[in-house]
């Protein structure tokens, strides 16, 4: 029983590669950051949750790209930076001791 009280006989199949969906679940990370085409996992050919679970996070990924555009500052940002960190740094030895 799942915690609502009602039998999920679902999440804890098992198929025949003898993956539960706490196995694959607990999997998952390390397939998504490995690149692996997700829908060829035995375990999502049966199981309709985990299969629901997995289009669900992959939509999400996809989503969460389209936030913030990832761009590489241009390479006046990081001169500027280090102008004004060489500034501060010479300016710092200048000051009187307090």
């Amino acid at each position: 029983m799942n915690a609502g009280g009602k039998n999920n006989n679902i999440s804890m199949k098992t198929t025949g590669s003898s993956t539960n969906c706490a196995e694959f679940q607990a999997q998952l990370p390390e397939l998504f950051e490995s690149g692996t085409d997700l829908k060829e996992q035995e375990h999502l050919k049966t199981c309709e949750q985990c299969s629901a679970l997995v289009s669900d996070l992959e939509y999400i990924a996809q989503q969460a790209k389209l936030l913030l555009p990832i761009h590489d500052p241009s390479p006046a940002v990081w001169e500027n930076i280090q102008t004004s960190l060489s500034s501060e740094k010479q300016n710092s030895g200048s000051r009187p001791v307090k």
